[in-house]
């Protein structure tokens, strides 16, 4: 049930009943897990969609709904692989053991995580307790990249791009290793996953004050179809996006 409820909101026009619904799925899957709490596909399940649901929230509760995300993706990883258990508060050396110890099986639990772990830290980009952990997530994600940089149409390169464009290069960023993976995401998807070129422009065309390029993609964007297989409804939500950063476009700029 789980898997089809996130294939029929992938594919899912309707953004508005997809956000007034969503809250209801949320906690029948968590009354799943009050009695299958080990169970690594719902885990991942609700993991995903408490992290899909944080993008139409107010910042606290998507702190909140980040979060339970990381937790929930946490805890599958550690049911599908021991020496995943506690990773996030291991001294590094053996935090890169026990990722490096992975493989292919292990990918959608990898990539769940690296993407519930993103969304935390962007949720919490003004604490530098949560900055402090990007080491972490990074070089996970450069994991399942060596692994499959093709995983979900791209994604690990695309989170991979945001990663490395939280923070300005003053601030020991690097927008230009993030512009790299976004433009390889891009690739990757043949340019149907329209939310790649939005936080392409959002997260790296402004904070390297590059107009040409944000007006550019976000307009590609609108541009587009955004019906595709599997990735209508985040096309949806990224065309809204477009418009509303496009509005702003001159008064950032």
């Amino acid at each position: 049930m789980a898997g089809d409820l996130a294939d029929t909101i992938s594919n899912s026009r309707d953004v508005d009943t997809v956000r007034e619904g969503v809250p209801a799925y949320l906690l029948l899957i968590d009354s799943f897990l009050r009695s299958s709490p080990d169970n690594p596909k719902l885990l991942l399940a609700a993991a995903q969609l408490n992290g899909s649901f944080s993008t139409f929230a107010e910042e606290d509760r998507a702190k909140l709904l980040t979060a339970k995300a990381l937790e929930y993706s946490l805890h599958a990883a550690c049911v599908v692989e021991k020496s995943m258990c506690e990773v996030r508060s291991r001294p590094f050396d053996e935090y890169r053991a026990a990722v490096d110890g992975l493989d292919s099986r292990d990918l959608p639990v990898m990539y769940g995580l690296g993407v519930a772990w993103t969304s935390w830290i962007q949720a919490n980009a003004d604490d530098w307790n949560a900055i402090a952990e990007l080491g972490k997530v990074k070089y996970l994600m450069e994991r399942v990249i060596a692994l499959d940089e093709t995983w979900s149409d791209g994604g690990p390169q695309l989170y991979m791009g945001g990663l490395e464009t939280i923070l300005p290069a003053s601030m020991g960023g690097h927008p230009e290793e993030g512009r790299k993976h976004f433009e390889r995401a891009i690739e990757i998807s043949g340019g149907k996953y329209l939310m790649t070129k939005v936080i392409y422009a959002q997260q790296y065309a402004r904070l390297v004050f590059d107009k040409e390029l944000h007006d550019r993609l976000l307009r590609e964007v609108l541009a587009a179809d955004p019906v595709v297989e599997g990735m209508t409804f985040a096309n949806e939500v990224a065309q809204m996006r477009a418009r509303e950063l496009l509005a702003t476009s001159d008064d950032y700029f």
